[in-house]
Order: structure tokens, then sequence, then C-alpha cells
């Protein structure tokens, strides 16, 4: 089954143009949205959507182009709409969302945990939970930051979403060659070095049968010079919406 992919930004942690590189996925009724950083709300508004367009939340990591948007979202959930957004993550990441990340800005009388504001789904990686009707998700944990849980994201066994992550072409060409994987949207510095980021050259190394079903994300905001340069990877566009696998 196809799901409809619209990013609500593209761009890296740096990026002005571009926004946060946040996703909503929509499998029939039910739309999911992979991470929700800093510029995640001022996308949703731009949109014309609001939390109740949403059933809930993937946080891949804890960096705040990824979970920034969350103290918003959360507010309003408790003080607006009176429900609390699920959230799916990581079980090891619960706690180090809340102590480093959510406290200092959220914590108040009735408001000591992070569960006290989401309706927390925890996952543990390599296993596929479904949704909704037609989504299922596997956490797949990938290298990014050294001595840091990360994640990317196996949707519906056969798109990729590489969240943040170093060059991992091993693990590339397996999940093509092994699993079946038809669709691979990944994390892209355009500049070298890499270090915590797949690079474009990185990228364009790939061999034909990967790279041929790479689309391009997380980008600097001078994606337009890259146009043509890509050995024919496309951008993903913010705010655009993809019907995957093509």
């Amino acid at each position: 089954m196809s799901i409809e992919l619209q990013m609500l930004g593209t761009g890296n942690a740096f990026a002005k143009k571009y926004y946060n590189n946040n996703a909503l996925v929509h499998a029939g009724d039910y739309t999911l949205m992979i991470d929700c950083g800093i510029t995640a709300p001022a996308a949703l508004h731009e949109l014309g959507k609001d939390l109740n367009d949403i059933d809930a939340i993937l946080i891949t990591h804890i960096h705040g182009d990824h979970v920034g948007g969350l103290e918003e979202l959360g507010f309003r959930g408790k003080f607006v709409h009176n429900r609390k957004p699920v959230l799916y993550i990581a079980s090891t990441l619960i706690r180090p969302l809340w102590e480093h990340t959510l406290y200092g800005g959220m914590s108040q009388e009735g408001i000591e945990q992070l569960e006290d504001v989401f309706d927390i789904k925890p996952l543990v990686a390599d296993q596929s939970v479904q949704l909704a009707e037609g989504l299922t998700i596997e956490l797949i944990q990938t290298p990014h930051i050294d001595g840091k849980n990360s994640y990317s994201v196996l949707i519906n066994n056969e798109i990729f979403y590489s969240a943040d992550m170093k060059f991992q072409s091993d693990l590339l060409e397996q999940l093509v060659h092994d699993r079946g994987v038809r669709q691979i949207l990944h994390d892209c510095q355009l500049h070298p070095p890499g270090i915590v980021h797949a690079t474009l050259d990185e990228l364009m190394s790939l061999p034909e049968a990967v790279r041929s079903r790479v689309k391009l994300m997380h980008y600097n905001d001078d994606k337009d010079d890259f146009e043509g340069k890509t050995a024919g990877m496309e951008f993903l566009e913010q705010h655009r919406i993809y019907r995957l696998p093509e």
C-alpha cells in the first residue's frame, strides 16, 4: 500500500529557508508526524494544520531540529485541546528527552514527567509496529553522534527514512538487496566533511541500483546550487505531497 509523504521542512539544523527536516506521513485517514523540530509548529500553521490533524508523533533522536517543537505541541495538547498527543519514541530516548530537553521549559505543578503531557508509546529497535491500517514502522538504530542513541525508520517494510545518520553503504545495500526497500529518503550534507551526516559525495558513490532509489533531504540552504549535480538523486521539496513508494 502506498502512503503520502509531505515534508514540513527539508533543511538541516541550521537551515532558515527550508525549515527543519520533519515530515507528515498519511495512510488513509491516519497522519503520523516524524519528528517535531523548532520550526514544525510554524510549518503546520502555514499548511493550515494543527494538533487535531495529527494522530501521533514519532521521535527519532533528541536534537532541537527534531524535538524543539514538542514543548509547544505538548502545551497545546494540555491547555488548548485537553488531550495528550500520542508520542512514539524509542524507550532509550524517553528519559533523555524529558530530563535533558523538555524538563526546563515544561515542568510545573501537574507536569513532573513526560507522561503527564504525552501519551507515550515506547518502541524497541528492530521490532515492527502497526500504527494504523496500511502503516507499520520499525526503528533501526543508526550512528549519528557518538555515544547518543539515534534511529532511522523503516516504513511499511519498503521505505527507509534516515533521520540523521553517518554514511552507511553496507546498511543501505542490505536494505535494498535483502529487505526489498524500494525508496530511501536520506539526509544529505552538501558540503564535506560529513562527520555526523552522509555527504552528497558519499551518497553519489553508492551503486546505481541503490542510488536510483534515493531522494535527498536535510540539506543546506544553498541546495539550488547543486541541482543537476546529484547523480540523478532528487531533492525532496518542502510541503510537496509525494505518493511513496514511486
